[in-house]
């Protein structure tokens, strides 16, 4: 049976795509391009079923459809770069049976330049078709914030960037059915490079931050207070937060291709970002030292190891490189997420409390990780012989701060 789309990849991209095209009435196909990893549970996914969504199993399906957008992961490489084996697989699958006046978008973040040096010609050579002249291509930064109801996929704007003007028109019809506004970006390479900045963005100010709290530790200021009261700024200021380390999918990349120069900022933040697991461990250890107990032989129990709160995904969580600095500190570690009924570090099972406030007043030290909302902090804050919030989510004086 023919399909309106065809999502290629269902990971954290392709499934909120897949969710919101169902919503909107969208005959849809879904098709993975390997391990999944997508942020809807499985009412969620059981729903989608209900109204129509398909699993395609075999490729042949994806030459039945009008519009087909590749959402497939770009994890980072062994040479640091996004690897783009799986866009490639996805790109070599739908050439095979792409037809003409096909829609092709791609979604997946990639260095700008990709979708016609890499996708185009892997298209073209594979379906005999011409790109621009017998179907379209185009490109459109994937805005997913996994859990956030505040922001749906209708009423947040949409980028499209296509190879050629008809290109751009074609793509921005397919997304105007899902969305509120679409936006229309100069062609390829400029809405390629949006996801570049809207990504590079995020974690830049997320390392000013970090670098912000490891200073008003230093010189005991109350950096909590302190972006409190800065955020009642109404221009030139957006309030980002500290926290453990920086996970999800959107991972700073070299997103920058063919450029002559990486982007010098987005180095120096990502220095910052990963040093933020390592000063979590030491602000630890030197809270246990003050209590007159040692990292060493001392229970420490982790809360939240998921990389963002009220989810199950742990994609670039920091909770493991914690764990394993803590282990080879000689620390006891034990874990409480009502999202992840099992959790290994270093091929080892790591014990999971299932009573959580006999857990807290058992261990030598707690910190918090991640912030969900089912956590009672006031209640933790009170049985927890030592606490440590890295998200500064406890009442003020509760706990010790990052």
């Amino acid at each position: 049976m023919p399909a309106d789309l065809a999502v290629i990849g269902l990971g954290p991209y392709g499934l909120p795509l897949a969710q919101a095209a169902v919503a909107a009435g969208i005959s849809t196909l879904g098709y993975a391009t390997g391990p999944e990893a997508g942020p809807l549970s499985p009412a969620e996914l059981r729903r989608m079923h209900a109204s129509g969504f398909r699993r395609a199993t075999d490729p042949a399906q994806l030459g039945r459809v009008r519009t087909a957008v590749i959402c497939a992961p770009t994890p980072r490489g062994a040479d640091g770069g996004p690897d783009l084996g799986q866009v490639e697989a996805a790109a070599r699958a739908l050439a095979e049976r792409l037809r003409p006046h096909t829609t092709v978008i791609l979604e997946s973040p990639v260095p700008p330049g990709t979708t016609e040096e890499f996708l185009r010609p892997l298209l073209e050579e594979g379906s005999g078709l011409r790109a621009g002249r017998d179907f379209h291509l185009a490109y459109s930064p994937s805005r997913v914030d996994p859990g956030n109801r505040a922001h749906t996929p209708a009423g947040t704007p949409k980028v499209i960037g296509g190879l050629t003007p008809a290109c751009t028109e074609s793509a921005a019809a397919f997304y105007g059915r899902l969305t509120d506004k679409v936006v229309r970006a100069r062609g390829l390479r400029e809405a390629e490079a949006v996801q570049l900045l809207e990504t590079n963005f995020r974690h830049v100010n997320i390392a000013l931050v970090n670098e912000m709290a490891v200073l008003c530790h230093e010189l005991g200021v109350d950096l909590w207070d302190v972006i409190r009261c800065a955020e009642t700024k109404p221009f030139g200021f957006q309030a980002f937060r500290p926290g453990p380390g920086v996970g999800g999918h959107a991972v700073p990349q070299d997103l920058t291709g063919r450029a002559s120069r990486a982007l010098r900022m987005v180095e120096l933040a990502q220095q910052v970002n990963n040093r933020m697991p390592g000063y979590v461990v030491q602000r630890a250890a030197t809270l246990l030292n003050e209590h007159g107990k040692s990292a060493r032989g001392a229970r420490v129990l982790l809360l939240g190891v998921t990389y963002k709160a009220d989810l199950a995904d742990q994609q670039g969580a920091p909770a493991r490189e914690i764990a394993v600095r803590l282990m080879e500190l000689g620390a006891s570690v034990s874990y409480h997420d009502p999202y992840v009924p099992a959790w290994s570090v270093l091929d080892r099972p790591v014990p999971r409390v299932d009573s959580l406030y006999e857990a807290a007043a058992g261990a030598d030290l707690t910190i918090l990780l991640q912030q969900h909302r089912t956590y009672d902090l006031q209640g933790l804050s009170v049985k927890a012989q030592l606490l440590l919030d890295t998200r500064g989510a406890t009442p003020t004086g509760a706990a010790h701060r990052l």
